[in-house]
C-alpha cells in the first residue's frame, strides 16, 4: 500500500501481487491510509488504485478455504473499511482497471464514485464458490443497478462489461486515457461540486413490494434451475431482497447470516476445493523449476476430423499458425467447411465478429499429406483410436518432423509409450488428450510417457495454458485417467439397465444428482461404435469369468451408434439432441438378457446411483493408487472439467471424503459378494477406511 498526492488529490495504491486480493493487511492497510488523508486539510480527494494488471480480484481463496473447513477461522472483517470510506469528507473515487470482482466490487461500491477503464470486467461471482457477497455487497448492488440487475448478476455470477455497467449504473465514467491521470482530474472535478452522496443512503432503485414480487419469483425459479442442488443464489436473493425491505444496517445483518450459512455448506467447501485443485495440477513435484518450454508458434494437426478440426480451431484461437492435414482433399475440405461452421456459429451468438473470425481462419491451412509439417514447431496426431494407424503416423512423422519438434498424440485410451517406440525419439513423444468438442472443453489430460523429457511437459503445460485450457498432467496407463475411471462406470450401468433398469431411469438418477448428462446420453453422444472399438482394441473382458455388456455390441451391429446415427440408447428426431425413450432397446434388452438367462427384475434409484457412483470411486482409487494420477484432487480436477460431475460435489474423491471412505468401502466390499470380482475393493480404499483417512490428507503429503 502506498500513498501519494497530486496536487491536492491524494492518490491510495492497492500493490498486493498478484492480483491484489483483500487478504489480511489489505484492509488495515488502506483503512490507515484513509485515515492519515482525512487529518490532512490540504487533500480535497482520494483516487484508490491498484498496482500492477488490475484493482481487486476478490477476496484471497485461501482465507475462505480456512474459514469453510473451520469455525474458528475468520475472514478479514470489510465493514469498518466500507463505513469508513463512504463517510470521508472528501470525495473518494475507485479507479478500476483490470478486474473488479467479488470483495474488489464490493469495495469500490462504498466508494462515492467509480471510473473504469473500457476493457475492465465487473462482478460479483462469489456463487461460483458456493457463498454470497459477504461485504455488503448485495445491500449496495441493488442500490446503485436495481433489483433485477443484481438478481441477475448475484445469481448467475457472470462478469458485465465497463460499457454495461455505465449504462446499469455502476460506474461512473469510462477512462480511455491514463486510468491515474483521468481519475486524479475527475476526483478533482467531484471536489469542486460540493457534496457527494452515499451509496448505503440511496433507494430510488429498489423499487416496491409489487413490483419486486414477480422479480424476485422469477430469479427463485432461475437460481433453481441454473443452480440445481445449490443454496447460494437462493441465499444471494434473499440478501438482496432484504436490501429492498430493511434499513441499510439490519440488511447487512442478515446478509452477513445468510453469508455464513453459505460459507459452512458442502457445495462451498466443494466449490472452493475444486477452484484451489485446478490451480494446483500444474505444480510437478519432479518437473525442476529451471526447465524452460520450447516456444510453441505453429502447429501441424493429423487428422481433419471432429477432434483435429477442434484442436486447429483452439489454437487458431490463441494466435498460432495451424496445418490441418488428412490424406485426402476431400477430408481436408471437409474439416474446414466444419471449422467454418464452428466460428459462423460464434458469430450469430455474438461471441465473436466476422473480423476476428477472418483471423482464425487466416491462420488454419489446408493440406494434404505430411511434406509441410518439417517447419512445425509442435505436431499433433488425431487420426482413428488403432494403434497400428498410429505407430504408422509416427513412423512417418519421426521422418519429417524437424529437430526439438514436440510429437503429440490424441489418443484417449492407447499406450502413448508404445506409440512412442515408433520413432527414434521417444522422449519428444506426450499425449494430449483433449475432449470434444476441443474448441469448446477446458480439460487436456497430458499423458507422460516413461521417455518423455522434462523439457516436453513443460511445453506441454504451457501450450495448455496457452489454449486457455486445464493441462492434467497423468502418467501413461490404459485410458489414461479419465477413461480408466469411466470404463467402470459406464458398464455397471449397462449391467444395471439388463438386471432391470431403463436407460433412463439410470440417466435420471445421475442428473437428478447433478451430472451434466446421463451415462447413456453421454454414450450416444460419443458415439457406441468408440467404446466397441476399444473393447476390441485392447481385449477388454477377455479375462476368464468376466462379465461382458450385452446389449451395448448388438445396438453397434444394429447400426445404431447414437446421435450421429439419430439411433443408439436413445432416439434422435432430426435436428434435435434431445434423448427420446425408445421402446425397441427395451425390448432389445429384454430379449438378450432373457437368452441369456438374467432375470430382470425393478432396481431402486439408490442401488443405482451406489453402483455407478461407486464404482467410479473405486476405479478412481486404484489410479491414484498406481501412481496414474499423482493426486486425488487431479481426479477431481479431470472429472469436474471433462466429465460433467458437478463442481458443487468437488470431484469424485472428494464426494468419497464426504460421504466417508468407511460407509463407501463397506458397501463396495458388499458388492464384491454379492456381484463378483469386477467389485474388489481398491487396496488403497481399503487402507484409508481403515486407518479413518481421507483422498485430502492424502494430497497433503504430495509436496511440490
Amino acid at each position: 500500500m502506498t500513498l501519494s498526492t497530486s496536487d491536492d488529490v491524494a492518490v491510495i495504491t492497492i500493490d498486493n501481487p498478484p492480483v491484489n486480493a483483500l487478504s489480511a493487511g489489505v484492509p488495515e492497510g488502506l483503512a490507515h491510509a484513509l485515515a492519515e488523508i482525512a487529518r490532512d486539510d490540504r487533500v480535497r480527494a482520494v483516487v484508490v488504485i491498484g498496482a500492477g494488471k488490475t484493482f481487486i480480484a476478490g477476496a484471497d481463496i485461501n482465507e475462505l478455504e480456512r474459514a469453510a473447513w473451520d469455525e474458528r477461522a475468520s475472514l478479514p472483517r470489510m465493514h469498518d473499511l466500507l463505513r469508513q470510506i463512504e463517510d470521508m469528507p472528501k470525495p473518494v473515487v475507485m479507479a478500476i482497471h483490470g478486474t473488479a470482482l467479488g470483495g474488489g466490487l464490493e469495495l469500490a461500491m462504498a466508494g462515492h464514485y467509480r471510473v473504469a477503464t473500457r476493457d475492465a470486467p465487473l462482478g460479483q461471482p462469489e456463487v461460483n464458490l458456493g457463498i454470497i457477497p459477504g461485504a455488503e455487497g448485495t445491500q449496495r448492488l441493488p442500490r446503485l443497478v436495481g433489483i433485477e440487475r443484481a438478481i441477475d448478476m448475484c445469481v448467475s455470477g457472470r462478469l458485465i462489461s465497463s460499457a454495461d455497467a455505465l449504462s446499469a449504473g455502476l460506474i461512473d465514467r469510462i477512462v480511455d486515457g491514463d486510468l491515474r491521470t483521468e481519475a486524479i482530474a475527475f476526483a478533482g472535478e467531484k471536489a469542486a461540486s460540493g457534496s457527494h452522496g452515499k451509496t448505503r443512503d440511496r433507494s430510488d432503485r429498489l423499487g416496491t413490494p409489487e413490483s419486486n414480487a414477480a422479480l424476485f419469483e422469477a430469479g427463485r425459479q432461475t437460481a433453481r434451475k441454473a443452480r440445481r442442488n445449490q443454496i447460494a443464489p437462493l441465499k444471494a436473493i434473499d440478501a438482496i431482497e432484504a436490501a429492498a425491505t430493511l434499513p441499510f444496517d439490519e440488511g447487512c445483518r442478515r446478509e452477513g447470516e445468510l453469508f455464513i450459512d453459505c460459507v459452512r455448506s458442502e457445495p462451498c467447501k466443494a466449490l472452493v476445493h475444486a477452484f484451489l485443485a485446478e490451480r494446483a495440477v500444474s505444480k510437478i513435484p519432479d518437473l525442476p523449476r529451471d526447465v524452460r518450454p520450447i516456444d510453441i508458434n505453429s502447429v501441424a494437426i493429423v487428422g481433419a476430423g471432429t477432434m483435429g478440426s477442434g484442436i486447429a480451431m483452439a489454437c487458431a484461437n490463441a494466435g498460432m499458425h495451424v496445418v490441418l492435414s488428412d490424406v485426402s482433399q476431400e477430408r481436408v475440405d471437409a474439416g474446414l467447411a466444419t471449422i467454418r461452421r464452428n466460428y459462423d456459429s460464434s458469430i450469430k451468438r455474438g461471441r465473436l465478429t466476422s473480423e476476428a473470425v477472418e483471423q482464425r481462419l487466416a491462420a488454419i491451412a489446408g493440406r494434404v499429406g505430411d511434406e509441410t509439417f518439417s517447419s512445425a514447431d509442435l505436431i499433433v496426431e488425431a487420426v482413428f483410436e488403432s494403434m497400428s494407424l498410429k505407430k504408422e503416423v509416427f513412423a512417418e512423422l519421426d521422418r519429417v518432423a524437424k529437430p526439438g519438434c514436440v510429437l503429440a498424440t490424441n489418443t484417449s485410451t492407447l499406450d502413448v509409450d508404445a506409440i512412442a517406440a515408433a520413432t527414434r525419439r521417444p522422449e519428444a513423444v506426450i499425449g494430449l488428450h483433449f475432449f470434444s468438442p476441443a474448441h469448446v472443453m477446458r480439460l487436456v489430460e497430458i499423458v507422460r510417457g516413461r521417455a518423455t523429457s522434462p523439457q516436453v511437459l513443460a511445453t506441454a503445460l504451457a501450450v495448455a495454458k496457452r489454449l486457455g485450457k486445464i493441462g492434467v498432467v497423468v502418467r501413461n496407463a490404459f485410458g489414461f485417467v479419465g477413461n480408466r475411471m469411466m470404463f467402470p462406470y459406464m458398464y455397471e450401468a449397462q449391467f444395471l439397465v439388463e438386471e432391470g433398469a431403463t436407460p433412463e431411469q439410470v440417466d435420471r438418477v445421475l442428473t437428478n444428482w447433478g451430472m451434466a448428462m446421463g451415462i447413456f446420453a453421454v454414450d450416444d453422444l460419443g458415439g457406441l461404435d468408440v467404446a466397441w472399438r476399444v473393447r476390441h482394441e485392447v481385449g477388454q473382458f477377455d479375462q476368464p469369468g468376466a462379465r461382458k455388456p450385452l446389449v451395448s455390441d448388438m445396438l453397434v451391429n444394429m447400426g445404431r451408434l447414437g446421435q450421429k446415427t439419430g439411433k443408439g440408447w436413445y432416439r434422435y428426431d432430426p435436428g434435435d439432441r434431445k434423448p427420446n425413450p425408445d421402446p425397441e432397446v427395451l425390448q432389445l434388452v429384454e430379449r438378450v438378457t432373457s437368452e441369456a438367462g438374467i432375470r430382470r427384475h425393478p432396481i431402486a434409484d439408490e442401488e443405482i446411483f451406489e453402483r455407478t457412483m461407486y464404482a467410479l470411486i473405486n476405479e478412481g482409487a486404484r489410479v491414484l493408487d498406481e501412481g496414474i494420477a499423482m493426486r486425488a484432487a487431479d481426479i477431481d480436477v479431470i472429472y469436474v472439467n471433462g466429465y460433467g460431475f458437478p463442481a458443487y460435489r468437488g470431484g469424485p474423491m472428494f464426494y468419497a471424503d464426504r460421504v466417508g471412505l468407511d460407509r463407501i468401502y463397506q458397501r463396495v466390499a458388499q458388492f464384491h459378494r454379492e456381484l463378483g470380482q469386477r467389485w474388489a475393493p481398491a487396496p488403497l480404499l481399503a487402507r484409508l477406511a481403515r486407518e479413518g483417512k481421507t483422498f485430502r490428507e492424502l494430497d497433503a503429503g504430495v509436496r511440490v
